[in-house]
């Protein structure tokens, strides 16, 4: 496994998000956690007034979104077109939502890209994180985003190790990966595409595109 493997273009499908211009002038995913915030509030106000309405201060939701009662959504934010925010969800600010996707009940947002079609629908926290097209957390999953000792994240693969610089680094979930039950993705995993994670599992590192986690003695190709 070579560090191209955890790029960004190895990992998403650009035209599946409105992070496009943010995503395509770097190199690796992460590069782009620190600069969430700031990207939102210039897109926000080129967005489409027709599609779009600033329902709060640099809050943008799509007229076609699905936004159910009693959740908390703070700035800033944008919410795609017939997205549903469900009952209970708690999106904290700086989190990119796309077209057609599911924030669930009781489902915590911060300092996040989801690209459309991504689902977290029960009980999930998803912070300093990129989830990739059509990318799926199953009930109970989160992205743990901070090591205890507060030391800096390093991605690290089989043959390299990449210090990213960043205290707060969730999860790297590429398209089309599926993300079992109750499972823990530790600070600096990278899920690569067309992959998926067992339920319960504790997610360290990287996992190579095309794979099966089942545990981190047993990752294997989905073709064997």
């Amino acid at each position: 496994m070579s560090e191209k493997q955890v790029t960004i273009e190895e990992m998403y499908s650009l035209e599946e998000t409105l992070a496009k211009p943010l995503l395509e002038g770097l190199t690796y995913p992460w590069e782009a956690l620190p600069k969430i915030g700031d990207f939102i509030i210039e897109l926000g106000k080129s967005l489409p007034k027709d599609i779009y309405e600033e329902r709060e201060n640099n809050v943008w939701i799509a007229k076609s979104a699905k936004i159910y009662p009693n959740n908390y959504i703070a700035g800033p934010c944008i919410i795609g077109e017939r997205t549903e925010v469900r009952p209970g969800a708690f999106i904290r600010g700086n989190a990119l939502v796309g077209n057609d996707c599911v924030v669930g009940n009781s489902t915590e947002l911060k300092n996040v890209i989801l690209f459309n079609h991504v689902q977290v629908p029960h009980y999930n926290y998803v912070g300093d994180s990129v989830l990739g097209f059509y990318s799926h957390m199953g009930a109970g999953s989160i992205t743990s985003n901070v090591k205890a000792d507060k030391t800096l994240v390093h991605v690290k693969g089989a043959d390299f190790d990449i210090d990213t610089k960043l205290k707060k680094f969730g999860a790297m979930i590429g398209d089309h990966v599926e993300i079992g039950c109750n499972s823990v993705l530790n600070p600096g995993s990278v899920i690569c595409p067309d992959s998926n994670v067992y339920p319960v599992s504790m997610v360290r590192g990287v996992v190579p595109a095309r794979s099966i986690y089942k545990d981190k003695e047993h990752i294997v190709a989905k073709n064997q």
